[in-house]
C-alpha cells in the first residue's frame, strides 16, 4: 500500500479532529451512555469525513478505499471504541449499499444528508433470533399498493436511539432465503416504529444501542435499495466494508495500549527495578507489536485488492477474525501488566478490554468468519473448493 501526501494530510486532519472534538468528551459520553451523534456527525460532515468513498454528486469525495483506510486507522486514536464504531456504522455499514445500488432519488434523499452529517444512519440486520445467521431473519415487508408494510423487530442496533433512518434487511417474498430479501430505507420517525429500549452493554458504552419494533410500518416501495430479492447479496457485500473498517480501526488502539503499557511498566518499580526490565514483559510487548503489524499487512493487502475490484471476502474475513482475537489478547496482556491498576476503571486499558470484546461477536462472530474461510479453502463439509 503506497500512501501519498494527500493520504497523510487526511490522516493528520482526522487525528487533529479526534484530539480536539472527540477525546476531550469521551469520558463524559461514557458516563452518560450516549454521545451527541447529530452534533458530532455534522462536524465530521463539514470536514468531508463521512463521504470519503461516496459519489461526489451526493457530497462525497469519490476517493478509493485507501483513503477510507487512512480515516479509520486514524479514528483508532479515539480513547475508546464507541465513537469509531458508531462512525463506521454511518460510513461503512448502513450506507455502502445505498451508495452503490440506490436510485438517484433515494441517494439524494438519504445518502446526501448522511454524508453531510445531517442524518444519522443505522443498519437493521440482526434480530433476537437471527444474529450471525442472516438468512433466518423474520422481519417482513409485504407489498400493499405502492408501499411496503413492515412488521418485525431488530436487535443490537448501533445509533438506534438517535438514527434518522435505518438500512433494513427484510423478507419481501417467499422461497429460498438467500433470494427473498431486500434492503429498504426506513425513516425512523415513521408511524409504527418503536424504540423499545436502549440496551445496557458491557462495553462500547458511549454508543447507544437499541432494540426496535416495527408494527405495520408503511414506506414507499421506492425506498427499496436496488432490485427486490437481492438484499441478502447486497448485505453480504456491505459486510466486507464493515469488516475492513473493524479490522482497520483497532490497529492504532492496540498500538496505543502497547505503548502506554510500556511507559507504565518503565515507571513502575518492583523488586528494585522497572517492571519493563523483566524479559517476560518486554518480550510479550514486542510479540504483540509484531502481531499488530502482521494484521496491518493483512488489512492493507485486502484493501489494495478491494481497490482493484477483487473479491476480498476471504481476506476481509481473515482480518476481522484476527483483529477480534488480537484486540482481546492485547487488552488482556496489557491489563495484566498494569497489575491492580489494570482492574481500575480509571486506567484506559479497562475500556479497551471491554470494548474490544465486541469485535469477535458483532458483524459476524469468529465462528462465522472461520466458516467463510473454510469454505474458501474448500474444506467446509459438503462444499467443494471452487
Amino acid at each position: 500500500m503506497q500512501f501519498t501526501e494527500e493520504h497523510k494530510a487526511l490522516g493528520e486532519a482526522v487525528r487533529k479532529f479526534v484530539a480536539n472534538e472527540i477525546n476531550p468528551y469521551v469520558d463524559e459520553w461514557e458516563r452518560e451512555g450516549i454521545f451527541p451523534a447529530h452534533e458530532l456527525f455534522r462536524k465530521m460532515g463539514q470536514q468531508g469525513f463521512l463521504g470519503i468513498t461516496k459519489p461526489e454528486r451526493f457530497g462525497g469525495m469519490g476517493l478509493d478505499w485507501s483513503y477510507e483506510l487512512m480515516f479509520c486507522e486514524a479514528m483508532g486514536e479515539v480513547n475508546g471504541g464507541s465513537i469509531p464504531m458508531a462512525v463506521g456504522v454511518q460510513t461503512n455499514m448502513a450506507t455502502p449499499a445505498l451508495a452503490r445500488y440506490g436510485s438517484d432519488e433515494l441517494r439524494e434523499e438519504f445518502l446526501k444528508p448522511a454524508i453531510s452529517g445531517e442524518y444519522v444512519a443505522c443498519i437493521g440486520v440482526s434480530e433476537p433470533g437471527a444474529g450471525s445467521d442472516v438468512a433466518s431473519i423474520r422481519t417482513t415487508a409485504r407489498k400493499d399498493g405502492g408501499d411496503y408494510v413492515i412488521n418485525g423487530g431488530k436487535m443490537w442496533i448501533t445509533n438506534g436511539t438517535q438514527a434518522d433512518f435505518m438500512c433494513m434487511l427484510a423478507n419481501t417474498g417467499e422461497g429460498e432465503p438467500h433470494r427473498n430479501k431486500s434492503l429498504i430505507i426506513v425513516p425512523m420517525k415513521t408511524k409504527g416504529v418503536t424504540i423499545a429500549r436502549k440496551l445496557d452493554k458491557l462495553g462500547m458504552r458511549a454508543s447507544d444501542t437499541a432494540q426496535i419494533f416495527f408494527e405495520d410500518v408503511r414506506v414507499p416501495q421506492r425506498y427499496r435499495i436496488g432490485e427486490e430479492g437481492m438484499g441478502f447479496i447486497y448485505q453480504m457485500r456491505q459486510f466486507q466494508d464493515e469488516r475492513l473498517w473493524a479490522a482497520g480501526s483497532v490497529l492504532r488502539s492496540m498500538e496505543i495500549a502497547i505503548r502506554d503499557t510500556a511507559e507504565y511498566t518503565r515507571q513502575r518499580i518492583a523488586f528494585g527495578k522497572p517492571l519493563l526490565d523483566n524479559q517476560v514483559i518486554h518480550f510479550k510487548l514486542a510479540e504483540l507489536q509484531s502481531e499488530v503489524e502482521a494484521l496491518r499487512s493483512l488489512v492493507y493487502r485486502a484493501v489494495e485488492n478491494y481497490i482493484h475490484g477483487e473479491d476480498v471476502t476471504l481476506h476481509a474475513s481473515m482480518a476481522k477474525l484476527k483483529g477480534g482475537r488480537l484486540v482481546r489478547q492485547v487488552a488482556d496482556s496489557c491489563l495484566q501488566f498494569y497489575g491492580g491498576m489494570g482492574f481500575m476503571n480509571e486506567t484506559p486499558i479497562t475500556r479497551l478490554y471491554r470494548d474490544g470484546r465486541l469485535m469477535s461477536i458483532g458483524g459476524g462472530a469468529d465462528e462465522v468468519m472461520l466458516g467463510i474461510i473454510a469454505k474458501y479453502m474448500g474444506i467446509l463439509p459438503g462444499k467443494a473448493k471452487s
